[in-house]
């Protein structure tokens, strides 16, 4: 379940957004192999351990490392995701996401936030193809965050764990 704050500065992405054009023009000069590697990814929790259910606040931020603008293009129009266990947004159930690829655009030295919610459980779909929730099993469990960069060489993803007790 994901939970993103929203208003007027916010874009459909979640992060806090202020277009600059010349920013984004001049992004788009720096090559796409120096844009990929410029990028560092970031996650954390607002606690190491959570009760069943309890709700999990998600933080995730995105820096370019480079005194000027970046434009790094992603393989979707998601220009971040979350996971957890490897479960993208804890859901096996489809996303509809269009394949299009997108770019994220980042200022010098500029860093985006995006917050979400876990709610500790997993949506699962079964072979009848009805939804239902399963609460995360007791111990640890990983939270990675991610930009998906096509044809990259690394990943570009953070990861950090938290304990269900």
């Amino acid at each position: 379940m994901v939970d993103r704050r929203h208003d007027s500065q916010t874009d459909r992405t979640g992060f806090d957004e202020t277009k600059n054009y010349l920013s984004t023009a001049l992004g788009r000069v720096v090559p796409r192999a120096v844009a990929r590697r410029a990028i560092e990814v970031t996650v954390s929790t607002d606690a190491a351990e959570y009760a069943p259910d309890e709700p999990v606040a998600i933080t995730v931020a995105i820096r370019n490392r480079l005194p000027v603008p970046i434009e790094v293009p992603t393989s979707t129009r998601r220009s971040w995701g979350w996971a957890v266990d490897g479960v993208t947004e804890a859901t096996d159930e489809r996303r509809y996401v269009r394949a299009d690829e997108s770019a994220l655009s980042l200022r010098a030295g500029e860093t985006k936030r995006a917050t979400a919610t876990w709610n500790g459980r997993f949506r699962r779909t079964d072979d009848d193809g009805l939804d239902r929730s399963v609460r995360a099993e007791r111990g640890d469990h990983t939270i990675t965050a991610f930009v998906p960069v096509p044809d990259a060489d690394e990943r570009h993803e953070a990861v950090t764990q938290i304990r269900i007790r």
